[in-house]
């Protein structure tokens, strides 16, 4: 278990804070892992512990920390685990809101002058016409949109996402850009198609859907496990599924 390390961050509320190796994490143990977890989801992670994505973590770390030992806090005063996310994500926000930074950017009023704000540069623009996909300053979309975005996401499911986007997380490992972005095609593919998003998933962190049900998120995952087992086979899938998206988008400016 020692290659997942890279540094300690600290104890905090008798809980061991480590920065981890979020991209061995998951393509050896659990693709699942994002910006952070523990044992509740995680097994392999020792209790009494919480593991941060050091890529994703090195802006936002004691917003994960505080979120997580809300969580720890609530639980103990009998809250349900779904009630204490819940508050956990409120309190989250709030702390978020004291930026100086985020004050300012609030005060925009205009949609599109505040998205600009998020995006950072264009990529695969000459495989598409009608879609945009973008990589974005994942800490000011947490801070200024859902603080539960995490590694990308797109127009069909979030509401702040403009028209015909993409977005992918400025801390996504640059490996693992095409992973998470295959993920995010496929997913807005099938949604344009009429599948839901999570048809089925049952509490706060779903790990499969439930049976008998189409879920354009979990076949999403599935094709991302298989690009990662198999990744020679991953740029002919990412350029199809961007040229399926793009004539989705076509057909509806038609």
């Amino acid at each position: 278990m020692k290659k997942p390390y890279l540094k300690k961050v600290g104890v905090f509320n008798g809980y061991n804070v480590w920065y981890v190796n979020g991209y061995y994490i998951r393509n050896n143990l659990d693709k699942e892992f994002t910006n952070f977890g523990s044992n509740r989801y995680f097994h392999f992670i020792p209790k009494h512990e919480l593991w941060i994505d050091y890529e994703n973590g090195k802006k936002e770390a004691r917003f994960f920390i505080d979120n997580f030992l809300m969580i720890q806090k609530e639980l103990k005063n009998g809250h349900s685990y779904n009630d204490a996310v819940n508050i956990a994500n409120r309190h989250e926000g709030a702390e978020r809101s004291k930026s100086k930074h985020i004050i300012k950017l609030k005060k925009i009023k205009n949609k599109e002058k505040l998205v600009k704000k998020v995006h950072m540069k264009r990529i695969f623009s000459k495989y598409t016409k009608n879609i945009k996909i973008w990589i974005v300053r994942g800490d000011l979309v947490r801070s200024l949109f859902y603080i539960d975005f995490t590694e990308g996401g797109h127009d069909k499911v979030y509401h702040f996402v403009p028209k015909h986007e993409i977005w992918i997380d400025d801390e996504v490992y640059k490996k693992e850009i095409p992973y998470v972005l295959i993920h995010e095609l496929h997913e807005r593919f099938l949604m344009g198609e009429g599948w839901e998003y999570d048809s089925g998933g049952v509490g706060v962190f779903s790990r499969k859907p439930k049976k008998g049900t189409k879920s354009a998120h979990f076949e999403a995952e599935k094709l991302e496990a298989f690009c990662r087992e198999h990744p020679k086979q991953v740029k002919t899938l990412l350029i199809k599924a961007i040229k399926n998206n793009d004539k989705q988008a076509e057909n509806d400016l038609k």
